[in-house]
């Protein structure tokens, strides 16, 4: 594989010849869609096929935001609505197999969905654990309050995503749950202490970590391990807690590098997120002239990274699919109403 360390978002619904000079030229690992790249399912496959067709990657990642409730990119009518986290955690308290089975299912559904537009990546699930006090930006993308939840649902959906034939993306690393403001917006800094950081903030990435192959970091400052830098900038967080404390081993990529949590260019962040031990500069927002900073700042994959990245997708092979109709009547019937998937 020939690319270099970032992943950028796009414009619109269709590739222009500046974008599309700028793929072949740069040779991003991969794309990230949002809303404004979203009309129907057919302009949605001919965007994939085009960043294919580019790239000259038939395996390139496709990623989007695909969670369910408030962040759901891509809505009816050209896939059906799924609920938020927090709705297989109420049906899990309920009855936890219940619970287990609607969050395995809806992500095998929602993978079946983004398979069939050329989307091959979700960054999806959240793991983080909010606490008291904390900003709703995670909220109800939260599958509970505690770790048993977080990592049993968590799992769930990871396997249902991989059974759809999409890989997933764990986040937010190490931790973002008890964050009290939305990092697109300000800088959160987390003052726990380190023991219980580890008994809940970064016990479901552990838990989970051997089965994850993508992972975002989180724009958040721990001040236990270190008070002047995020996770994104920081080496002490990445080598000491990701990688050896978690035992990450996947391939680990910025949240959107141009969040309001980060100061200096485009560049500067890139550079520093790089430094820091991250694999991947994650830039979504689609503006050319900041893509062309992030482009000229980071490296071309290699050593580590490089080994990470071809691996990282290799384990998304989709199963038997079944009868869409009936795995959705199922789903209907463990969230209790045949009007939530609309």
């Amino acid at each position: 594989m020939m690319a270099k360390a970032f992943a950028c978002g796009l414009a619109g619904l269709t590739l222009g010849e500046e974008e599309r000079a700028f793929l072949r030229d740069e040779k991003p690992w991969g794309v990230i869609l949002f809303a404004r790249n979203i009309q129907d399912a057919g302009q949605i496959r001919r965007l994939t096929d085009s960043v294919r067709e580019t790239l000259d990657r038939p395996d390139v990642p496709i990623l989007v935001d695909q969670e369910g409730g408030r962040v759901q990119r891509i809505r009816p009518p050209v896939v059906r609505s799924y609920p938020p986290a927090k709705r297989f955690g109420d049906i899990y308290k309920a009855d936890p197999i219940s619970g287990i089975e609607a969050a395995q299912l809806a992500a095998k559904l929602m993978a079946l969905d983004l398979v069939e537009l050329g989307i091959n990546v979700d960054c999806l699930p959240v793991l983080d654990v909010p606490g008291p006090g904390s900003h709703d930006i995670i909220g109800d993308r939260a599958y509970g309050d505690t770790v048993e939840m977080v990592v049993t649902l968590g799992g769930a959906v990871m396997t249902g995503l991989r059974a759809g034939g999409v890989t997933p993306v764990i986040k937010h690393l190490p931790g973002h749950g008890r964050a009290a403001c939305d990092s697109h917006e300000e800088l959160p800094v987390v003052d726990a202490d380190l023991v219980e950081l580890e008994a809940v903030d970064f016990a479901p990435f552990r838990m989970l970590a051997t089965r994850a192959s993508l992972g975002i970091v989180a724009h958040v400052v721990y001040s236990a391990v270190d008070d002047a830098q995020p996770a994104t900038h920081s080496a002490p967080i990445i080598a000491n807690i990701i990688r050896e404390r978690i035992g990450f081993g996947g391939l680990l990529m910025t949240d959107d590098i141009s969040m309001k949590a980060l100061s200096g260019s485009p560049a500067e962040r890139s550079r520093r997120a790089i430094a820091a031990g991250c694999d991947i500069v994650l830039h979504c927002n689609g503006e050319m002239e900041e893509m062309r900073d992030v482009a000229t700042a980071v490296p071309e994959l290699s050593g580590d990274a490089l080994e990470r990245a071809e691996t990282s997708l290799v384990a998304s092979v989709a199963d038997e699919v079944g009868d869409r109709a009936f795995l959705h009547e199922r789903l209907s019937q463990l969230l209790g109403s045949d009007r939530v998937l609309g």
